[in-house]
């Protein structure tokens, strides 16, 4: 059996209750009716409608100040004003206060049909739109977990086997048994690299940052960085240096999400550096922000790529690189900056090489 809808008329005018309550009776709807803002807004809490009928001029509580209050209590309830004293002014500030529609006095039974109708439909679309987001959402949930249980973990697994094999614990392993073995391992961390991205670009998406951001030292980081990829950088020739601080270094930020950001463009200051070349890191205060630069001697990236370079799955076809990566790297650090209503800019000048500078906010803008 279809559940009949809830219409709450609030009008100071009895004549006005009686006939709208007939009319709307005559087509199913459930009708309560109310002679002033007050009374109006107690029955809306306690018998919580689908559509609230408002008279702008009313003794007391003004209609304007009831949809504000209905818009409050519940954002899915359809507010429509009815007024003898319409005019374009009133109608404009209703429409601002949260109202539908507006209806001006005297209206035809066929024009409050017309408007409940309208008013209908639009209510129908809000819950379909809020059924699809949390569709969505469950949608994103359950890809997560398959992603993690039913591909993450059986490749995790068959890493594992190459590592035994090509250690020799199952037996000798001919050269070029060892070599296959190799490119498919290689492989397999590719693949896990661009599924450990979609996790990341996945979690970003549940907005948690903004919930865990608190003051922090971004220089802290950067040395956390620095010495983990020093022996890294060591082995291709690359001297890595963190200039002295400008200023303070206490951004608002999520600590976990940020060291991934700086991991990203230090590993690639590397990857995409040249033999013996160098990676300087400046960190500045500035007027809004502290301003982080990673500036590095590399290969540099071409002018006509430096608009997409933050685009997802957007690769750089460099010289004398294999073009490794997923390509979700710097997108991923761009979602990340911008959650923290910070901001990442590159200059890069093919040849020379690249800056990377992510600007975050200092802790007393908030």
């Amino acid at each position: 059996m279809e559940e009949k809808l809830k219409v709450l008329i609030i009008d100071d005018e009895e004549s006005m209750r009686d006939s709208c309550s007939l009319i709307l009776k005559k087509d199913g709807y459930l009708i309560d009716t109310a002679e002033n803002g007050n009374e109006g807004l107690k029955k809306l809490e306690e018998w919580h409608p689908e559509f609230v009928l408002i008279d702008l001029k009313m003794p007391g509580i003004g209609g304007l100040e009831v949809l504000e209050k209905v818009k409050e209590f519940d954002p899915e309830i359809i507010p429509i004003v009815i007024t003898g004293y319409a005019t374009v002014e009133s109608a404009v500030e209703a429409m601002k206060r949260g109202a539908y529609d507006f209806l001006p006095k005297p209206f035809t039974p066929e024009e409050l049909r017309i408007i409940i109708k309208r008013g209908l439909e639009r209510r129908n679309l809000i819950k379909e739109a809020e059924s699809l987001r949390r569709e969505k959402k469950l949608i994103e949930e359950n890809f997560i977990t398959m992603v993690t249980h039913q591909l993450r973990s059986p490749l995790v697994t068959i890493g594992q086997y190459f590592e035994v094999i090509l250690g020799g614990i199952v037996g000798d392993v001919a050269p070029k048994q060892k070599e296959m073995i190799l490119k498919a391992k290689d492989r397999l961390e590719g693949l896990l690299e661009l599924i450990n991205d979609w996790l990341d670009i996945a979690r970003l998406s549940n907005g948690q940052i903004l919930e865990k951001r608190k003051s922090i030292s971004i220089n802290e980081i950067v040395e956390k960085i620095v010495d983990f990829i020093r022996p890294q950088a060591e082995e291709a020739g690359i001297a890595v240096e963190i200039l002295p601080i400008k200023g303070s270094d206490q951004v608002l930020g999520d600590k976990e999400s940020l060291e991934q950001v700086f991991s990203n463009l230090i590993n690639n200051a590397i990857k995409y550096n040249r033999p013996n070349g160098s990676i300087s890191i400046t960190i500045e205060e500035k007027n809004d922000c502290i301003a982080t630069s990673i500036r590095d001697t590399g290969i540099g990236i071409a002018k006509e790529h430096l608009p997409m370079i933050f685009d997802q799955f957007y690769q750089v076809s460099r010289t004398g690189q294999k073009g490794k990566g997923s390509g979700l790297g710097l997108s991923i650090a761009k979602k990340i900056v911008d959650l923290h209503n910070g901001s990442i800019d590159v200059e890069s000048k093919e040849g020379v090489g690249s800056t990377f500078t992510v600007c975050l906010p200092k802790p007393e803008q908030t």
